[in-house]
């Protein structure tokens, strides 16, 4: 399991959504609703819990990290956080 963030997502989260470096960015698993894929990502401003933070990477100055209990959603797959203009998007992998 790797996690990236590409420069749109940076300048993204930055610009349009007023994250700043420093921040911890929570990444994880949330129920949408029914259909094929019941379950998606979502980010929140969060600071890891002791002892519970699985996978991690930097960006623009930002900690993102998935915690041990989303990780199920992740088994095996990469997940790369990207953006087109406004819009944050997952790319599994």
């Amino acid at each position: 399991m790797r996690l990236e963030v590409t420069e749109r997502a940076v300048a993204c989260l930055q610009g349009e959504w007023g994250f700043e470096p420093g921040e911890f960015i929570r990444v994880y698993a949330r129920y949408a609703g029914g259909g094929a894929e019941p379950y998606v990502l979502g980010i929140q401003k969060e600071r890891p819990r002791s002892g519970e933070r699985q996978e991690s990477a930097v960006a623009g100055g930002m900690t993102f990290f998935i915690e041990e209990g989303d990780m199920w959603f992740l088994q095996d797959k990469n997940v790369t956080i990207d953006a087109t203009g406004p819009d944050i998007q997952f790319v599994m992998e």
